[in-house]
Order: C-alpha cells, then sequence, then structure tokens
C-alpha cells in the first residue's frame, strides 16, 4: 500500500501523508509558541491542555488495534505463504537471525548513547512508575497461558497474545497441510475469512492513520506551550541513535550477504538502489515489492526462487528496521520519564518486538499500532508514544528501506554462493534484454 492512499486531495492534488505532518508540525510551533512556549498564561494553559485530546483518541485507537493485527497477522501468514520444507527451515532461520540483530543493534546504541537523557521532561507519575515491576521468571511462565482464549485480546497481554497465535497458527498450518494432501479444502472458508478480517483491520488502520497530522499539530502545539522547546533536544538525539542503528544493520547486511552469496556489497547496493528509493519515497515496503523483486532477478541476477522467497514470501515476516526501532523506542521513552529498563526487560522487548515487527503491515506508520504492544509488555505508559510522532514520519521512512534491504539479503542468501550464470554470460544476458 503506498503512502499515496493516505493523501489528501486538495484543489484536485494529492498531499503526501508527510507533507500533511510536515504542515501539521510548522502550524503546530506557530500556536505553540503564540500560547506562551512554556511560559503560558493561565487561560493558555488550560486551552492547551485540550490540544492533546486528538492524540490521545489516535494512541486510543492504536491499542485498540494492536491486538487484533497481530493474531491476523500471524495466522495469515501461517495459513497464505507457501514456503518449501528444507528452504523453508532456512528462510526461518534467516529471518529471525536478522531480526535479532538488528534488536540487539538498537538495544546496544540506545544503552550507549542514552538519548533519552538528553531532554527534560516531566518524571512519571506513581502510578507510570509502579507499572515498571521487578522481573519474576516464574510469574512470567505462569502468565504465558491465558485464562481464556479472548483474554489476551482484551487485556492487551502480549506473551499471551504470542502463545495463543503461534498455537492457532501452527495447528492451521497443519490442517491446511493435510487437506491439501488429500485434495480437500474445508480450510479455505477459514483462510478466505481470516484473509478478509486481517484486510478490514489494515482499512481501519489506514483511518486512523489519516488523523496522524492533527495529533501530531494537538500533542506538538501543548508540549511547546507548557514545556518549551526542552522536551525535543532529546528526540534529535534519538533520530540520531536510530540512524546511527539502522547504518549499522546495512553494514551488518552486506557483511552477511558477502560471507553467505556469490553476491557482492557493490553489485547488492547497485541493484538494489531502485528498491531502496521507492522504499523511502513510498514509505512502504508492499509497494516497494515489485520494485524489489524486479531487482533481484533482473539487476543482481538472482534464481527466480531464491527472489520469491526473500523479496515475497519473506517480506510478510521480515521487518528489522520496524523490530530496531521498537525496541530503541521503549528504551528511549524509558530514559526520557526517568524509568529504570534492566537487562530481563530489554530481553522481554526482544521477544515482542520480534513477533510484533511480523503485524507491522507494508503501510505507513504500521509500526505505530505494534509499539503498544512493546510498551505494555515491559509496563511502559502507552501514552509516552505521542512524543514520537513527531519524528515518525521521517524514521519511519529510513527503516522502510532496512527492512526492503533484509528482504534482499535474505534473497541473496537463499541463493548460495554459486550464480546461476557466469558474471560473463549475465551481463550478455542484460545488454541484450537493453538492446529489445
Amino acid at each position: 500500500m503506498s503512502e499515496h492512499s493516505f493523501g489528501l486531495r486538495l484543489f484536485g492534488k494529492t498531499i503526501p501523508l508527510y507533507v500533511q505532518i510536515l504542515i501539521a508540525l510548522v502550524l503546530a510551533v506557530v500556536l505553540g509558541v503564540a500560547l506562551g512556549a512554556g511560559n503560558p498564561s493561565p487561560a493558555a494553559a488550560e486551552f492547551a491542555k485540550d490540544l492533546a485530546i486528538p492524540c490521545n483518541l489516535v494512541l486510543k485507537a492504536l491499542r485498540a488495534l494492536a491486538t487484533p493485527l497481530i493474531l491476523l497477522a500471524v495466522l495469515h501468514a501461517f495459513l497464505t505463504a507457501e514456503i518449501p520444507g528444507t528452504a523453508g527451515r532456512r528462510l526461518v532461520w534467516l529471518l529471525v537471525s536478522n531480526t535479532t540483530v538488528a534488536i540487539l543493534i538498537g538495544l546496544l546504541i540506545a544503552n550507549l548513547l542514552q538519548p533519552g537523557t538528553w531532554g527534560q521532561v516531566s518524571p512519571p507519575t506513581a502510578a507510570e512508575a509502579s507499572l515498571v515491576k521487578p522481573f519474576d521468571p516464574w510469574g512470567l511462565l505462569q502468565d504465558t497461558i491465558p485464562d481464556a482464549v479472548l483474554k489476551p485480546l482484551v487485556d492487551n497481554n502480549v506473551i499471551q497474545l504470542i502463545v495463543l497465535a503461534l498455537g492457532f497458527g501452527i495447528a492451521l498450518r497443519g490442517l491446511k497441510s493435510e487437506q491439501v494432501k488429500h485434495g480437500r479444502s474445508a480450510y479455505l472458508p477459514l483462510e478466505q475469512t481470516i484473509t478478509l478480517l486481517f484486510e478490514a483491520v489494515i482499512r481501519i488502520l489506514q483511518w486512523v492513520i489519516m488523523l496522524v497530522p492533527i495529533a501530531v499539530f494537538g500533542i506538538v502545539a501543548q508540549t511547546i506551550a507548557l514545556k518549551g522547546f526542552e522536551p525535543f533536544k532529546a528526540l534529535g538525539a534519538f533520530v540520531l541513535a536510530v540512524l546511527l542503528a539502522l547504518s549499522l544493520q546495512a553494514c551488518f547486511y552486506l557483511l552477511r550477504v558477502r560471507l553467505g552469496s556469490w553476491v557482492g556489497p557493490g553489485l547488492f547496493l547497485k541493484g538494489g538502489s531502485d528498491a531502496f528509493l521507492t522504499a523511502f519515497s513510498t514509505d512502504s515496503s508492499t509497494a516497494t515489492m515489485p520494485v524489489t523483486y524486479r531487482g533481484l532477478l533482473e539487476k543482481i541476477g538472482l534464481r527466480e526462487s531464491s527472489a520469491s522467497l526473500g523479496a515475497l514470501v519473506g517480506s510478510n515476516f521480515n521487518n528489522d528496521g520496524t523490530a530496531l526501532y521498537e525496541a530503541m523506542s521503549a528504551l528511549f521513552i524509558a530514559q526520557v520519564i526517568g524509568l529504570h529498563l534492566p537487562i530481563d526487560k530489554q530481553l522481554i522487548v526482544v521477544l515482542t518486538s520480534i513477533f510484533a515487527s511480523v503485524g507491522a503491515a507494508g503501510i505507513p506508520e504500521a509500526g505505530l499500532v505494534t509499539m503498544t504492544l512493546v510498551f505494555t509488555a515491559v509496563g511502559l505508559p502507552t501514552q509516552y508514544i505521542a512524543i514520537l510522532l513527531t519524528v515518525d514520519w521521517f524514521l519511519d521512512r529510513s527503516r522502510t528501506v532496512i527492512n526492503v534491504m533484509g528482504d534482499m539479503t535474505v534473497s541473496c542468501l537463499l541463493d548460495g554462493r554459486e550464480p546461476k550464470v557466469t558474471p560473463e554470460l549475465f551481463l550478455e544476458e542484460a545488454l541484450a534484454t537493453e538492446v529489445d
């Protein structure tokens, strides 16, 4: 889904979502300064408090959509993905290892640079501080099994939701395989229902995301009016930290491609240049998928099976940039509000970010939805996600590039150490194609 689906039509022209957010930021700064910029009058302060209402409503909707999105995304992926046996097992290993490394890089950079300490934000209330509880491994184990099937959806319990999604996903995948083997199709109505519900949730998500510019305007104007520009210093450090972590993840991809496939880093970057630019401009890995697939086949020269598994199948599971960003966001917000997130809680962030990234549909700003689950899993107040709305439009584009680069890396590694043709023959075929 291209970001232009979220565009606002004005005078016959479509205004992209990121332009709307930029306009909202400019207007919010003007209003915030007009209201006092950190030193408001009593009347201005009272007015500024109401500006956050749209943002609170958007976050409330995101929290409501998070659990069904994750559950349906996992079930949809298990039912619809066509993964052959041996290649499928290797594909799963590559996806999980790439995502895990991305999250660990994100947590490492966030722990080293501590961007959340670069600006002053009001400390959490006693109720918010009490949400971060001591780590209890036995309690966590007992809490993995829900009291009722629908309880994780109601309580936003991430660990229980993961267990529920995996249990039903594996069971449904097994039943489908058995029925296909025996020529039966009783699974089709359920598969179609899950697909329809998944698409319905994404449709509602699109409506919510259309309101993000209004939410950004309100929360930024309120923050500047009541607290001035001090809280945004930490955001600048956070943007730099995320870009550094994403760059390190890109270096990891190039190293892994160099050591594990026949494709060189230069060919990889040149062949994927169109896909990277498309990913950054559209802010959607789904919209970029055809460009990625064509680049892997025509510009890099991978086998069709490798390109299909990595770019088409793997893209349903592989959102390394999103997982990295969500993990860093959790640690950043903990630092901003002065809550210590110990190593055991960070391990929970790793686990939940992996599964949350599966539910991050290939549409702009979808990571904001799944981020609510990561925050809930470690007891962070989800209302602080509002702070990230001001920069998420840019970082979302950057992490989408990494998502696409991850898909291409998986394809190259699946292709192995031997090209399907010699470089000379491949060059001749490419020249012949251009002549035709």
